[in-house]
Order: structure tokens, then C-alpha cells, then sequence
């Protein structure tokens, strides 16, 4: 893709080791204006229950070292799922949830965000990711070559994660919901090729751009599984029709924008060039920080309105394609109560 240069010498980002601009953290809470429905409640008991199996699977599995456990307590990936998916079936499938759910995070934090200390770098990240996704998309060759995958696939966290959990998902799941997931893992990484080829050349994106960018690196994988772990399939004729896939693209979108938003103070605080929502319009429409951060709660909740609308539009064909907009539509609820209930990693900036 080729750059925009009136726009990145419009805006000349802070360099790698500029301070962060100071922006006062408020408390945490929904961000003021925003567009969202309330999320259904969730069981702490449950809530408990779920972290205390994923936990016990990742040491199991050896996903992390001891002094990463702050970060799983931090991130709370029980009551992230449990309220994601509030009509789960089961415990089994809200489990399984969990843990595609932390792998996809191990993943990313060790791959790609090179601010978190990790040895992740972007520098060849493409040779890391298409080998993660071989971890998901088995490899097939002669039987020995395959016997070496096998071990390189077991001997890396990352991979390790993405292959058992994907594992047990298709266990519960049904090969095209599967199959499903494998291919929406493969759009997030291209997104975060995009991104990190922004960052590398410090391409500053116009604000259609950094969306493209987004539609891929987001929270699609997740949306994904909203069906099996409710216990029925949207099959594969219906889930590949364009207005299905055009809702579900903008509720991906949405949750997206909504991380942009919630987490821009923490990202401004470690790392002042990563590119979100807000900065980005900020370097297109010279606007200062809060400006963009208040145009950007709007387009999201253009997008919002446009995910609600379409999805009513689309219920009324089917009451199958209704289940599966409910799904959908719970899990957008839940991804933002968990954004705006989780202070122990999110505040808001102080611009109300």
C-alpha cells in the first residue's frame, strides 16, 4: 500500500523515545457518550471456576513463565468470556473459549508488541506468524518432515497455545466452524503484518486506512465462535452471505474501536507512537488529542448503529441468522463491559 505523504508530513510523531503527551486518567466507566447495550450478568462463581481452569491449563501447557501470573489475574480472561458469551451451552465450551482466547493473546504479546518487553519484534514477524498458523492449519508433507513440525510446533508457547487450543475447540465444534476459525486467525494476522509495516516505515495512515488495518487485526476470531459455543451452527451457506458477513464485519468493528478507545491512555503511556483511532485523526484532521478521541466515540457509533439496524433487517429471514445476531450482539455487549469494568488495566482519558 503506498503512503500518504501530505498526511505524514502533516503530523510528525513522537520519536521512540519522545514522552508520552500528558493526558490525566479519570476513572474507569463507560466512556460518556458512547453507544452500547448493557451486558447480562455474570456469575462470579463461574467467573472463578473459568479462571482457575485456564490457569491451571496454561501452567500445564507451560504457556507462560511464573512472573507473567499478574497479567493473567490483570487481563481476567473468566469473566471476559462469561460475559462475551452468555448463553454458552456449557462450562466445557466457555472454557474452550478462554483458552483460544488467551492464546491468541500469548501470541500477540509475544510476537508482535515489542512495547511489552517480550522479544517481540516486527522484524521478521511474517516468518513467526505463518508458522503460528501452521499450528492451526496443519502442515502435510512426508512423515518425516511432519514429525519435525510436530516439534517445532510443541516447542514454542505461542504455537503450543494455538495448537491445543484449537484442539479442543474442534472438539465441540463442527468442521466448518473450525475451519471458520482458522481462516478469521489468518485475516488477524495480516492485520498485525500491516501493522507492523506502518510502524517500521512509520507510515502514518489516512483514517479509512487505519480501519482496513483494523477490520483484520481485531477481534474477528473470537466473533467467530459465538455460535458453537452457544451450542447450534449458522452454516456455511447462510454465515457466507454478504449481509451476513457485512454484520458481522461492522460488529467486529465496533468491539474494535471500542478497545481503541478504552485502552488509548495505556497505549499513549507505554508506547506514544502506537497508532489508534484517535491518533490517526488526529494526523488527518489536525485535531488535538481530544477532539479526535470525541470524532472517533462518533464513528463508532455510526458503525454501531449501522451493526443494529442491518442485524434487525437481517433476523427477520431466518430465526436461525436471529440466534446467531443475538449472539453477535451479546458478545459486543460483553466485550465492552469487560473494557469499561477493568480498571486494573484501562482508564479513561480526562476529557469530560
Amino acid at each position: 500500500m503506498s503512503t500518504s505523504p501530505n498526511v505524514t508530513a502533516a503530523f510528525s510523531p513522537p520519536g521512540p523515545h519522545s514522552p508520552a503527551p500528558a493526558i490525566r486518567a479519570r476513572r474507569g466507566g463507560a466512556v460518556p457518550g458512547l453507544r452500547y447495550r448493557p451486558a447480562a450478568p455474570v456469575d462470579p462463581e463461574k467467573v472463578a471456576e473459568l479462571d482457575r481452569r485456564l490457569q491451571a491449563w496454561a501452567r500445564r501447557l507451560d504457556l507462560f513463565p511464573p512472573e507473567w501470573t499478574g497479567d493473567f489475574t490483570q487481563f481476567q480472561f473468566g469473566r471476559a468470556v462469561a460475559l462475551q458469551h452468555p448463553a454458552a451451552v456449557d462450562m466445557e465450551r466457555l472454557t474452550v473459549a478462554g483458552k483460544l482466547l488467551m492464546a491468541e493473546n500469548i501470541v500477540d504479546s509475544c510476537y508482535c508488541e515489542e512495547d511489552e518487553g517480550r522479544g517481540a519484534a516486527r522484524r521478521g514477524l511474517g516468518g513467526r506468524l505463518v508458522v503460528a498458523q501452521s499450528a492451526l492449519d496443519p502442515f502435510h508433507a512426508t512423515p518425516g518432515l511432519e514429525e519435525e513440525w510436530r516439534r517445532g510446533v510443541q516447542s514454542d508457547s505461542p504455537r503450543r497455545a494455538y495448537h491445543c487450543a484449537l484442539k479442543e475447540y474442534a472438539a465441540v465444534a463442527t468442521p466448518s466452524q473450525t475451519d471458520r476459525f482458522v481462516h478469521d486467525v489468518a485475516r488477524l494476522h495480516l492485520g498485525y503484518l500491516a501493522e507492523a509495516s506502518w510502524a517500521e516505515t512509520r507510515h502514518v495512515p489516512e483514517v479509512w486506512e487505519y480501519l482496513v488495518m483494523r477490520q483484520f487485526n481485531n477481534f474477528r476470531p473470537c466473533l467467530s465462535i459465538v455460535d458453537a459455543v452457544d451450542g447450534y451452527e449458522l452454516p456455511e451457506p447462510l454465515y457466507a452471505r454478504p449481509e451476513i458477513q457485512r454484520i458481522t464485519a461492522l460488529a467486529c468493528n465496533a468491539t474494535t474501536i471500542v478497545n481503541d478507545l478504552y485502552s488509548f491512555t495505556k497505549e499513549l503511556a507505554s508506547d506514544p507512537d502506537h497508532l489508534n483511532l484517535p491518533q490517526v485523526v488526529a494526523a488527518n484532521e489536525k485535531r488535538g488529542l481530544k477532539a479526535a478521541y470525541l470524532k472517533s466515540v462518533e464513528i463508532h457509533n455510526q458503525i454501531m448503529e449501522a451493526f443494529e439496524t442491518e442485524s434487525a433487517a437481517a433476523s427477520a429471514a431466518s430465526p436461525l441468522i436471529e440466534r446467531y445476531t443475538t449472539s453477535l450482539a451479546a458478545w459486543v455487549s460483553g466485550n465492552h463491559e469487560w473494557h469499561a469494568t477493568n480498571t486494573d488495566r484501562y482508564n479513561l482519558p480526562n476529557y469530560w
